[in-house]
């Protein structure tokens, strides 16, 4: 019987604007959103937004165009972010990790018309052919200004400063690169439906390149609503995070700060070390953690400064549930399990003290789930089948895939959304989750392409076919290995083949494990049979990068 929570539609403005808005009229000297040295109130975050909207519209951005963001976590991340809401121009946040054909892949795919980018990240514009994309200027978020809008009284320190540094993206991406201007006069927000894109975020592709998930203002809203009803965020509560505000976790925070009155604060980065000392910093009583931190957390060892913090709870998906007691015992927080997707929303969780524990959690109110056959037909409980998902409330999913029609119509075919996991609904209600259907690879709370991985590792000389799939990490999710069948005569030589990767893909996609092959398990119509290479896994002549002692530059 497919599984069905209603939850009451709440009265406010379903648009980013519009909820900024709100709820600047009624609170505006609410701290909401912290970032460095930057912190904001409810009221000058909006006001922000319509500054920042009028510098874009200055800039010839209308709605509808797409601005990407290509920068870690900084505040004028967030003020782009919401100045382009504001204006109903879509935001497409771009993976700082992201090199060569990805990056071009990414602004080709959005038709993107303005990047803003970090001056540390500007080198990488060198390798994007100007020809295949739509982008006309180029904002540094962090930059001095450049040359050609300096005014005359600049020194000429500062000007060869700055044409040095936007020199470092090439010739023709330095003459339209400058830095990102002050806010200008308000805009007015523009007049938006809860079914407009806000944002364009890139998940990983299974069968072809990355998707740009389509997602609505709606969505945003109602994702921050509910994460923080699951979390119990109430007003007085600080929401940090060190995840990076290109994920939609860390803009989910900022959503649920918004909607419930609490403050968000935005670390650089997630740091081992350093994560209890943050949280203790800066008051946080909500923390955000990924499936692999846990484990990398709990190895640290026992400290003092684990006990000497606010925080209560953390959302963790993906943690083994056997970390989840652990971990509470030693830090005192209480780990939050969960499913959602970037199109989908939070919908499953096992909250704690629900008796879910140990599972992907029970479906959450405002939405529908059921377990399928192949035919989309429902299986009873007990039986394993794809996950489908609905959401009761209008636009609370995304809407679809960025100019990928034939793609979108398959996933959200017969009105479900089809998740591409094999899930066990039990009779009790609880999801118990069996592995992926999709040909895709999480790793460390990144989703890898195992297409693109295996386009980059075909461009090798020395590579006649390759097939990346995932294995089962023992931190959490997965690694990244690889099947290799080499070029008649050549020979592969493994550190080579990842110095070769590092410099082309994300330093997270790079194939820690490697099999040397000398065919591939091949279907009759010819296609790669990954089954048989996840079951098959790592063997004794199994080349393994970290025992190798081999590491990967992680590039900004």
């Amino acid at each position: 019987m497919t599984v069905h929570r209603a939850i009451a539609m709440p009265p406010h403005p379903r648009t980013v604007p519009g909820l900024l808005a709100d709820r600047a009229a009624h609170d505006p000297d609410r701290p909401l959103f912290t970032c460095g040295d930057a912190s904001w109130s409810v009221g000058q975050a909006a006001s922000l937004a319509a500054g920042h909207a009028g510098s874009l519209a200055a800039a010839g951005i209308a709605r509808g165009d797409r601005v990407a963001l290509f920068s870690g976590n900084r505040p004028e991340f967030m003020g782009v972010f919401l100045g382009s809401a504001w204006l109903g121009a879509v935001a497409v946040p771009v993976n700082v990790a992201c090199r060569g054909p990805q990056l071009q892949y990414y602004l080709a795919n959005s038709g993107a018309r303005l990047l803003c980018v970090e001056r540390a990240l500007l080198a990488e514009l060198a390798q994007v052919d100007p020809a295949a994309v739509a982008l006309e200027t180029v904002w540094v978020l962090d930059g001095a200004a450049s040359p050609r809008n300096q005014g005359p009284d600049a020194s000429p320190d500062a000007s060869s400063d700055a044409s040095s540094g936007f020199a470092s993206a090439g010739a023709h991406w330095a003459a339209r690169t400058v830095a990102m201007p002050a806010p200008a006069a308000p805009a007015e927000p523009a007049p938006l439906a809860p079914g407009d894109t806000v944002a364009i975020l890139y998940t990983s592709g299974t069968t072809g390149p990355s998707k740009g998930v389509c997602c609505p203002h709606a969505q945003l809203i109602a994702w921050g609503e509910h994460t923080a009803r699951l979390l119990g965020v109430t007003p007085d509560d600080v929401l940090c995070t060190t995840l990076p505000l290109f994920h939609v976790n860390a803009l989910n925070g900022f959503f649920q700060a918004l909607s419930s009155g609490a403050r968000q604060v935005v670390e650089t980065r997630f740091s081992v070390s350093g994560f209890w000392s943050t949280m203790a910093r800066h008051g946080a009583t909500v923390g955000y953690l990924l499936g692999a931190m846990v484990p990398m957390l709990l190895a640290r060892g026992a400290a003092a400064d684990e006990r000497g913090h606010r925080l209560r709870i953390a959302l963790a998906p993906g943690v083994p549930p056997a970390l989840h007691e652990r971990f509470r015992e030693r830090t005192g927080v209480v780990l939050l399990e969960g499913y959602g997707s970037t199109e989908t929303n939070f919908v499953i969780a096992a909250r704690p003290g629900d008796g879910a524990e140990g599972t992907m959690g029970r479906l959450q109110p405002g939405f529908s789930a059921r377990v399928a056959d192949a035919n989309d037909v429902e299986l009873p409980a007990g039986e394993a089948g794809e996950l489908l998902l609905r959401a009761d409330e209008p636009f609370a999913f995304a809407t679809g895939y960025w100019g990928m029609p034939q793609q979108t119509v398959e996933a959200w075919r017969n009105l479900w959304f089809h998740t591409g996991d094999r899930v066990v609904r039990d009779a009790e209600g609880r999801f118990r989750f069996v592995d992926r259907l999709k040909d895709a690879i999480r790793r460390r709370g990144e989703n890898v392409s195992s297409y693109e991985v295996e386009q980059v590792l075909l461009s090798h000389p020395s590579v006649a076919a390759a097939a990346v799939f995932p294995v089962r990490s023992e931190l959490a999710e997965d690694e990244v290995m690889v099947a290799i069948v080499p070029e008649t005569g050549a020979r592969i030589d493994p550190v080579e083949l990842v110095r070769f990767c590092e410099t082309r893909m994300p330093h997270f996609a790079v194939p820690r494990y490697l099999d040397l092959v000398d065919e591939l398990p091949r279907t009759e119509n010819g296609k790669v049979r990954k089954v048989v290479l996840r079951e098959r896994g790592i063997g004794p002549g199994t080349w393994d990068r970290d025992a190798a002692g081999v590491i990967v530059a992680r590039r900004r």
